[in-house]
């Protein structure tokens, strides 16, 4: 039973059996996110080694001991957190979302949503794991597909439509996905976000093709995303969130009720990203 994840520069990590078989090499040197949160200053593979291992150790990643509610957040303004206060508030009805051990999963959980995406970077492809498949049950989740635990965003969102659910968020990383998505919204009378996630490395086509059909794009370390985003709201300048609709606007302010500490809010050109605090070699 294998897993597969991009994380820290988009490095794919091969999991089995608790166990981490195979690291690839980052896109990026340095990240000020990474370094803020994990005090890595140089992305090498041993680092993300290590980084995964500790996701498996601490949170039960990849294996029956899969943690799956969250009540802490990692970032202020990470997807998780956004859909986490969305559902809290009634802004939402559910998140489509991917979980390891499980795929694509649709939730109405605010906790449950932010205990599998808070700690999940880039899942790429899964394999089932019948423990954890059957507490996301009973914690309110449903699985798309119990057998093959597939990472399948259009078929989450179908399923949501079909369970009555009107208002719903999903995330995507790629284009082709989300002019799908947005075909879906349309066909099935939906209130759709889409969060465009995991860019770094995508070509300007496909960055500007997921502009073009989302809510929110996480900048990660895309220079495309940078150049092209046209954001009526950004938040944070290093690795940036661009809100780029109105209903996108109107969830971040669902984020922005929940959070306890200061905030600065102001008014100026968009975006603003600041040379010395990007990631190293954006791609």
């Amino acid at each position: 039973m294998s897993h597969i994840m991009e994380i820290m520069g988009k490095t794919r990590v091969v999991v089995k059996n608790g166990k981490v078989i195979e690291v690839g090499e980052s896109e990026l040197e340095w990240c000020p996110l990474i370094d803020k949160l994990s005090g890595v200053q140089k992305i090498t593979s041993e680092e993300v080694k290590k980084n995964v291992e500790s996701k498996i150790r601490d949170y039960g990643m990849f294996t029956t001991k899969r943690q799956l509610l969250g009540h802490d957040t990692f970032v202020a303004f990470g997807a998780s957190e956004i859909m986490m206060s969305g559902l809290r508030s009634g802004f939402l009805d559910a998140t489509v979302t991917a979980c390891d051990g499980a795929g694509t999963v649709i939730s109405g959980n605010p906790e449950l949503v932010q205990g599998i995406g808070g700690r999940m970077s880039g899942l790429v492809e899964t394999e089932p794991i019948e423990n954890v498949i059957d507490r996301i049950q009973k914690l309110g989740g449903i699985v798309l597909d119990t057998k093959t635990a597939s990472i399948d965003p259009v078929g989450g969102v179908k399923k949501a439509a079909e369970l009555s659910y009107k208002k719903v968020a999903v995330t995507t990383a790629d284009s082709t996905t989300a002019k799908k998505l947005r075909k879906l919204e349309a066909e099935f009378g939906l209130d759709l976000i889409v969060i465009a996630v995991h860019v770094t490395g995508v070509s300007n086509e496909e960055a500007q093709g997921l502009l073009e059909n989302s809510d929110l794009v996480t900048g990660c370390a895309s220079k495309y995303i940078r150049e092209l985003a046209k954001p009526i709201i950004q938040v944070a300048a290093a690795i940036p969130l661009f809100v780029l609709t109105q209903k996108g606007k109107e969830l971040i302010i669902e984020r922005i009720k929940d959070i306890k500490s200061p905030l600065l809010i102001t008014t100026t050109e968009l975006p603003v990203v600041p040379r010395h605090k990007q990631p190293r070699e954006l791609k």
